[in-house]
């Protein structure tokens, strides 16, 4: 790994005025390949709806690791059919091989204003706008299938990280008045102990990476297909927003010991921050599915085709609700 940065400071007036720049990038990071393919030709396969019914009149066309057979034979009565996956190691399946050979960079600039804190109160606002690229490192997880989708061309992979959010705004008050001095004792001790501190977050969508499920390059892992066209993490998803709020009362019971009662409530405004499905992978839509099954297509017979989904890139899940929680704390 690879880390620079660069921060400078200006002071203005009362608040403090920062643009740091940082860049990270990490190389030689761990990929795995499935070795034990041939090399893939590419094979056309016809668009159907949902149902799987009406054709839609659009092909896709994938890297196919498996061939198609036009003879008739017992395994095949009514070609053309999808032979199955020849490997040039024959008694084994797929073949892993680690590399180290991934490599990922992130470029983020950060502006931020810091008041200072007067008269107990304190501000600080942030935004970031960063992009942050990999080729889609795993192999993480001992035993999972490996991610890339062709072995012989793992350039491919080159795409958004999971962890990409190009937009964030962060902003952050925190003020403890004492609007009651010496002349006001009682006024004081209703009022002036009270501390109220708040986080609002807005970030921009993080990159969906779409699915397609059947395995349509026949390579035996249905993890790693992705929607022909498009690369790795290619769409983007909804965006994500919340308000902390936190609220402290303090009771002294004596020059060293006093008491506080809090209260906080996490995402104040109860925002309904959808998301799509989350694996260990980033978040992930599917886009489409493959079923290998002899059809027809206009005139000409294929042994497959993709059924399009109705609820592509709508959210099936959300982030917490509103939560509140109140608590108690001793200080001696």
């Amino acid at each position: 790994m690879q880390q620079a940065s660069l921060t400078v400071e200006k002071e203005v007036a009362d608040h403090t005025v920062s643009l740091s720049l940082l860049n990270v990038r990490g190389e030689h990071l761990i990929r795995a390949l499935d070795v034990n393919l041939l090399p893939p030709t590419a094979a056309t396969y016809p668009l159907f709806d949902s149902t799987g019914s009406i054709f839609q009149g659009g092909y896709y066309t994938v890297n196919s690791f498996a061939t198609w057979q036009f003879t008739r034979t017992l395994d095949c009565p009514w070609p053309p059919c999808i032979n199955a996956l020849g490997r040039p190691i024959a008694q084994l399946g797929a073949i892993d091989e680690f590399q180290s050979a991934a490599s990922s960079n992130y470029n983020g600039a950060t502006l931020s204003i810091n008041h200072r804190v007067a008269r107990g109160t304190y501000l600080r606002l942030s935004y970031t706008y960063a992009r942050a690229m990999d080729d889609g490192q795993d192999a993480l997880v001992a035993g999972q299938p490996a991610t890339v989708q062709n072995s012989y061309n793992p350039s491919a992979e080159r795409g958004p990280s999971v962890t990409d959010q190009r937009q964030r705004v962060v902003a952050a008050v925190s003020a403890e008045p004492h609007p009651f001095h010496r002349g006001h004792e009682l006024l004081g001790r209703y009022f002036n102990d009270w501390k109220i501190s708040t986080i609002v977050n807005y970030g921009s969508g993080r990159p969906v990476n779409a699915t397609v499920s059947g395995d349509p390059n026949q390579d035996g892992n249905d993890l790693n297909d992705r929607l022909p066209g498009y690369s790795r993490n290619a769409f983007t998803g909804p965006d994500y927003a919340t308000a902390d709020l936190r609220l402290t009362r303090k009771i002294r019971l004596g020059e060293r010991c006093k008491i506080e009662f809090m209260a906080d409530a996490f995402n104040l405004f109860n925002r309904d921050n959808q998301r799509v499905a989350i694996t260990s992978n980033g978040l992930v839509t599917t886009a489409s599915m493959f079923v290998p099954n002899s059809v027809t297509a206009g005139i000409a017979p294929y042994p497959g085709y993709y059924t399009l989904p109705n609820n592509f890139m709508k959210p099936n899940a959300a982030f917490a609700p509103r939560q509140v929680q109140v608590g108690v704390k001793l200080v001696y």
